[in-house]
């Protein structure tokens, strides 16, 4: 099965779930040396099964996919209602009605993994948890390696006691929605480099930082902490063979965008982006419940899809080096200089 060790340029392009992760950025990836994922999460079994089809027909090369593990929790009515209130006047402005409840749904687990084990990718990644054993059985029966995102080492142990064969150590300071086990866990808000030391004496599996990354420089220091490559999402979001919005590609360079936060407010899971007045309005008030604050909010991102002040602007602490190349140029550039 496949090892990360062998890549030409350390390097894994993140899966980014949402439209920005696409066949063409995934394939740039993999066909520049590193190594890309597609981010499963948010398209139909269908829709994942044409992508793949199309990443292998781009690129020879290996690629990932990655898939978010569900987990039920129980909805607080009032709690709800009072987050839907909050944003009602919001949503009026930009002309969208609410909805008064959200289902929960499984984002059709089980349908994409059976997908994924008719097409097998050279990796299978998982992020929210860990599958079942059984689901693991059955990528290593059809030659499917099978990673894990970790914020900790409590959940790399785990992770290593279910059997799967490399390990995401995701750092404090990446960008997107942070990896922790559960939904409502705090955040143990560990630095990439302390985390990958850690992970890495725990489990001795082979481990992927993410975190932190704005240059060659951050990548020779996750390869110094023990990791076989290092993993960015924040720096191909400018690239154009990403899905990425442009408002969220203008604002990664617009100086009044100065920092990244953690936050629930758009999905009910922390995740770390620009900070912008939804943020800095919401985040005290969402409740930690997922995914339906994501479906709450969704119609209201869609509807103002051009306001950087409204969307999700997910990012690292990387982002101002995020620049307007060809994602094979950002997988070059990053490239740790020789000793």
């Amino acid at each position: 099965m496949y090892q990360f060790d062998g890549l030409d340029v350390p390097i894994v392009g993140a899966p980014m779930a949402g439209g920005v992760s696409t066949a063409a950025l995934t394939a740039a990836v993999s066909e520049a040396g590193g190594f890309g994922f597609y981010g499963g999460a948010y398209v139909s079994p269908d829709a994942l099964a044409a992508t793949v089809r199309e990443i292998g027909e781009l690129t020879a090369k290996p690629f990932g996919v990655n898939l978010f593990v569900p987990e039920q929790v129980d909805v607080d009515p009032a709690e709800f209602a009072s987050y839907r209130a909050r944003l009602s006047s919001l949503a009026e402005r930009v002309g969208v009605d609410l909805p008064e409840s959200v289902p929960f749904t499984d984002d059709s687990f089980d349908a994409k993994v059976q997908v994924l084990l008719e097409q097998r990718p050279a990796v299978v990644s998982f992020t929210f948890g860990l599958p079942s054993r059984d689901v693991v059985d059955s990528f290593h029966a059809a030659d499917v390696a099978v990673s894990a995102t970790v914020t900790c080492v409590d959940e790399a142990r785990l992770a290593a006691e279910l059997g799967v064969d490399s390990l995401c150590a995701q750092g404090f300071s990446a960008g997107g929605h942070r990896a922790t086990f559960a939904i409502d866990d705090v955040d143990p808000e560990i630095d990439t480099l302390d985390l990958v030391r850690a992970v890495v004496a725990e489990t001795g599996l082979p481990t992927v930082g993410a975190g932190g990354v704005a240059g060659p420089d951050d990548v020779r220091a996750i390869l110094d902490a023990g990791a076989v490559a290092a993993q960015v999402g924040t720096l191909l979001l400018r690239t154009r063979e990403a899905g990425t919005r442009q408002a969220h590609r203008d604002a990664l360079a617009d100086p009044q965008f100065t920092t990244t936060v953690t936050t629930r407010a758009y999905s009910g899971r922390l995740a770390r982006g620009l900070e912008n007045d939804f943020i800095r309005a919401n985040t005290d008030y969402a409740p930690s419940v997922y995914p339906q604050i994501n479906t709450l909010t969704g119609g209201i991102r869609r509807a103002a899809a051009d306001d950087p002040q409204v969307i999700n602007l997910w990012a690292g602490s990387g982002f101002r080096s995020a620049q307007a190349i060809s994602a094979a140029d950002v997988v070059r550039t990053l490239a740790p200089r020789p000793r």
